[in-house]
């Protein structure tokens, strides 16, 4: 099973796999944006003293191709073949660099990783994302460096310049035309083995076999494509609704469809004598004028006029408002009423006391207390939240002064939360005070509540809200503001100006939060101030 890193991770290769010959894949992408990804190979000075040990797409590989640039492949970006055996003794590190080709920055990038995968099982992954950065062009993921042995370290470190800057950083030159070497002997392309036994040839001597070989080397296999689906028509199939045919009278048969006329419905009107207008068309939405004394069309006789088609009586009145059972754990009956079914999932929910207007079933409330150490946090940050337990089996219905409800599914992601918009949870979720800094603020902080693991938490909302994705220039009133991605970076962004007027006057807007994140981030704002 791979072992997860995080920023600063490290590790001995020996304790991460028996094998030396490895493959490192990349996987990095942003809206627009084109990236370089190499490979420096540095001495015990971390310095690149030779060039040919600077791996890109114009050197794909080392002289002695222990280090070789294999392209995309299985998901990744871009992908190496490294062999640490026989890597030389004056290389000392190997640094695995992204920077981008053209305008943008490293903020902007998505979630990426870099891997090791040795006998195609993966090994290790450090995963990122472009919140992590800012306005930097390039990016250290990770390295191998000899200490004793070798080892991996996760690094994450970003770089202002680009590719050149970086290149000088390690000790490298910049030629001003630097033309496209011709290549002799080609990289060897990526090939699956053909059996489990034996390692893809890749043009290089094999080493002698041991009595138990360490893995060969692999990459993972790329996932496989969706099959087709079978064709189907192109023009729809049109169906004409087929209308109920009155009886005939009694003792004459029944009349026969005319020529051009679809058979269950009523012949065209007749003609209206000569020198006589037809009768007008009614408005629309309003029914054709009935005659006195006779019964509207597809109205049950004895039935009054002006009682709706859908039934006279009580049933009728109260059908819209029926309780709406979709199968599901959390669902909504209307904008401000939600249900949840404590049978379905076995765990308890956790609701902002009094929520409970109805409740159906074996259910029992209890109080959820928070601790000392929870009460003093709240009640220092203003995120304290008055809890119930609900437990048992039935299904349970919460509102809060007509609020409008939101039920937010989380997947192992996370989400802040202002505890005065938070309804409901599921207990599975974790949740903690998460501070924002700032110094344009009272106190120099603002909290909220960040939820995170997989279960439901409900959002309530003054009005309609609306969800803004994250830019270098989305702001939001720290009013207004409901919730947001736990991804996104958070500034306070103040606008107090000095002013040669004594008496300037207060727009009210001197103090907002500025929103920064990779794509896919939000930020939810309700079109109400607290």
């Amino acid at each position: 099973m791979a072992r997860e890193f995080q920023r600063g991770h490290k590790a001995k290769v020996s304790d991460l796999t028996s094998g030396t010959d490895l493959y490192v894949g990349v996987q990095i992408a942003g809206p627009g944006l084109t990236f370089d990804i190499s490979c420096f190979g540095l001495d015990a000075d971390e310095q690149l003293s030779d060039d040919r040990y600077f791996i890109f797409f114009n050197q794909p590989k080392s002289p002695e191709e222990s280090i070789q640039l294999l392209g995309a492949q299985a998901g990744d970006t871009e992908s190496f073949r490294v062999t640490l055996d026989r890597i030389p003794a004056n290389i000392h590190k190997l640094s695995f660099t992204a920077t981008l080709d053209g305008a943008g920055q490293m903020s902007q990038v998505g979630p990426g990783y870099i891997r090791i995968v040795a006998g195609g099982e993966e090994v290790v992954k450090y995963a990122f994302t472009g919140s992590e950065f800012t306005t930097e062009r390039a990016v250290m993921l990770g390295d191998f460096y000899l200490k004793d042995v070798w080892r991996f370290a996760a690094v994450g470190q970003g770089f202002d310049g680009g590719l050149d800057a970086l290149l000088k950083n390690f000790g490298g030159e910049v030629a001003e035309e630097a033309p496209a070497a011709p290549s002799q002997d080609a990289p060897p392309a990526f090939a699956p083995p053909s059996q489990a036994s034996a390692p893809p040839a890749f043009g290089a001597p094999a080493a002698p076999q041991a009595p138990q070989p360490a893995p060969a080397f692999g990459a993972p296999s790329a996932p496989a494509p969706a099959p087709q689906q079978p064709p189907v028509h192109a023009a729809p199939t049109i169906a004409a609704p087929m209308a109920p045919q009155a009886p005939a009278p009694y003792g004459q048969p029944p009349q026969q469809p005319q020529f051009g006329q679809i058979p269950g419905q009523g012949a065209p009107p007749a003609a209206p004598p000569y020198g006589q207008q037809p009768p007008a068309a009614p408005p629309y939405g309003q029914q054709p004028p009935v005659p006195f004394g006779q019964q509207p069309p597809g109205l049950p006789h004895g039935v009054p006029q002006g009682v709706p088609a859908a039934g006279a009586g009580l049933q009728a009145a109260l059908q819209p408002y029926k309780e709406a059972a979709t199968g599901q754990r959390w669902t909504s009956q209307n904008q401000q009423l939600m249900r949840v079914d404590l049978t379905m999932g076995g765990m308890p929910v956790l609701a902002r006391q009094g929520s409970m207007v109805m409740y159906q079933g074996k259910v029992d409330f209890g109080y959820k207390g928070a601790g000392f150490a929870g009460r003093m946090v709240g009640n220092a940050t203003g995120q304290e939240m008055q809890l119930m337990r609900c437990t048992g089996r039935g299904q349970v219905f919460l509102a809060e002064e007509g609020a409008h409800l939101h039920p937010i599914e989380l997947q192992g992601d996370g989400i802040c939360v202002s505890a005065e918009n938070v309804l409901a949870f599921d207990e599975s979720l974790q949740y903690e005070v998460r501070r924002i800094e700032g110094h344009g603020i009272p106190g120099g902080a603002l909290f909220t509540m960040h939820f995170q693991g997989t279960g439901t938490v409900v959002v309530k909302t003054h009005g309609v809200p609306v969800v803004l994705p994250v830019t270098p220039t989305t702001f939001a009133d720290c009013n207004a503001v409901v919730a947001w991605s736990s991804a996104s970076q958070v500034i306070v962004s103040s606008q107090v100006r000095l002013r040669r007027n004594a008496y300037p006057g207060h727009s009210g807007e001197t103090v907002n939060l500025q929103f920064r994140g990779a794509p896919g981030n939000f930020v939810v704002v309700q079109p109400y101030e607290v």
